[in-house]
């Protein structure tokens, strides 16, 4: 890209040019931008009922000193990612993911990582029916998505989480897990799809993203996956993110309230940089 992650760094941060000088976090791993009038998928779970422009984000992120953030692909809008692609361009401190089909041609795909895309999106966790993933032709996609140095990033039902890890691994690119999982069942953290999770983090080719813990219900029942995810993954598989606007919760939720449930669940500051200086190398390294 255009512009080094230190000079995005100087560009966004007031009080200095490094890690020790800026207030964690530096980097928002999880949010999405849309307007009403894009294109909605036939099974688009969410209506926005208001815009979350890429100005609006920008807004949000310099009122809370956060240089940095990653634009998640929202499944409402499947693949349509143009919205996303312009922003890209014209602002060099966001990188994103977006929803591919596996037959998405190399050279697309290319072009794309150009832009400042850095994984695709698999969003099952609302699905009763997926995509095989362990077919042929998700094999080649997934080996593309490796080859670029990319990721997949999943969010999957609890009895199908295992099973969608084991096909990525197989595959070869690295895995990013939304929202610790949100994995709520009556097992809770002793869920098999969680153990999966924290042994997937254990063999190193796996990260997870402590958000949404808002989405918990109560949301104190995220506490305890958050802390099995930081002892097992550390600073140094672990992500933050916002997950700005809040889909479903607009208005009920802030971004300074998502900041003080990271602060509760992450109060060591050392840590705060350590997953500040991970999402760094992982995103914009």
């Amino acid at each position: 890209m255009v512009l080094s992650v230190r000079t995005l760094i100087m560009k966004g941060s007031a009080g200095g040019d490094n890690l020790s000088s800026t207030h964690a976090p530096l980097i928002d791993s999880h949010l999405h931008i849309w307007t009403r009038d894009m294109p909605l998928t036939a099974t688009a779970w969410h209506t926005p009922p208001t815009n979350a422009p890429a100005e609006g984000c920008i807004r949000t992120l310099d009122e809370h000193g956060v240089v940095l953030a990653v634009i998640a692909a929202a499944s409402i809008h499947g693949d349509y990612y143009d919205y996303v692609c312009r922003t890209l361009r014209a602002h060099r401190r966001f990188r994103a993911t977006a929803v591919l089909r596996p037959t998405t041609d190399l050279f697309q795909m290319e072009r794309m990582r150009e832009e400042g895309f850095v994984g695709v999106r698999l969003m099952f966790s609302l699905s009763d029916e997926v995509p095989d993933i362990t077919s042929p032709e998700y094999k080649v996609f997934f080996r593309r998505v490796a080859d670029l140095g990319w990721h997949v990033h999943l969010v999957d039902k609890p009895d199908r989480i295992a099973a969608s890890i084991a096909a990525v691994e197989r595959s070869g690119p690295r895995l990013v897990i939304d929202h610790m999982g949100h994995l709520q069942t009556p097992e809770g953290r002793n869920h098999e799809g969680f153990k999966a999770i924290l042994a997937a983090i254990e063999r190193g080719r796996t990260w997870a993203k402590i958000s949404g813990r808002f989405r918990f219900i109560p949301k104190e029942s995220a506490d305890q996956y958050a802390l099995d995810l930081l002892r097992v993954g550390g600073g140094d598989r672990i992500l933050w993110g916002s997950d700005w606007p809040f889909a479903a919760y607009e208005g009920q939720v802030t971004y300074k309230s998502v900041l003080d449930d990271y602060y509760y669940l992450v109060p060591d500051i050392a840590m705060q940089r350590k997953i500040d200086e991970t999402g760094l190398r992982f995103y914009f390294g």
